[in-house]
């Protein structure tokens, strides 16, 4: 296959005095590109996107939808494990605050826990391992509200499951995806996990 240019624009500002050889050399170059077997680095590339909810070949779960790049965090798919984790698991660290503050940052919420320890929900996530990819962790409450608007389909409707949000020192944010109902339980209870990774736009 004849490898595909993709050329937006190019400014060609040659003197009068080396035109014709300068056009001669870049045509010879652009000949030679086109003539060479070996497929061009900017070469199109589909790239089959599953459907949502559908498994994602090796990207360790399921396409829970496209998601802007925001602040730091460039634009990227969630990725949501095909099961949930076996049992349940308390949040953690009751009566202490937690810097995992952030509505829509589930991976710094995770990072955050883990640092301070004595979270098992955070750490189970994270623990977590598909297709090779050991980068999961415990969603933020926009993630999981992602994941009832896109799939829901793929999450147990009969109980709750544990965001990685801090409400207060007492109490997390959780949702329940029999109806996409937002609230927060005492950080001793046990929810439902699911980890979620993000798969990023090369």
């Amino acid at each position: 296959m004849n490898p595909v240019f993709h050329i937006k624009e190019v400014n060609i500002n040659i003197h009068a005095y080396q035109r014709a050889p300068a056009l001669v050399a870049l045509g010879a170059a652009f000949a030679a590109a086109a003539a060479s077997p070996t497929p061009d680095p900017v070469e199109s590339v589909d790239i089959a996107i599953p459907a949502h909810g559908e498994y994602w070949p090796g990207e360790g779960g399921k396409n829970g939808g496209f998601v802007p790049a925001r602040g730091d965090v460039p634009a990227h798919y969630l990725i949501f494990a095909s099961e949930d984790l076996s049992g349940k698991f308390k949040w953690g660290g009751r009566e202490k605050e937690s810097a995992a503050i952030s509505k829509t940052d589930g991976r710094f919420n995770t990072d955050a826990l883990l640092s301070e320890g004595d979270h098992p929900a955070a750490e189970a996530a994270a623990k977590y391992t598909a297709d090779g990819h050991e980068d999961f962790y415990l969603a933020a409450p926009a993630e999981l509200y992602q994941g009832w608007l896109n799939c829901p389909d793929i999450f147990s409707k009969s109980d709750w499951y544990w965001s990685s949000s801090q409400r207060s020192a007492y109490s997390a944010f959780t949702l329940h995806f029999g109806g996409g109902n937002q609230h927060y339980y005492g950080k001793g209870n046990e929810c439902f996990v699911r980890p979620v990774r993000r798969k990023f736009i090369q």
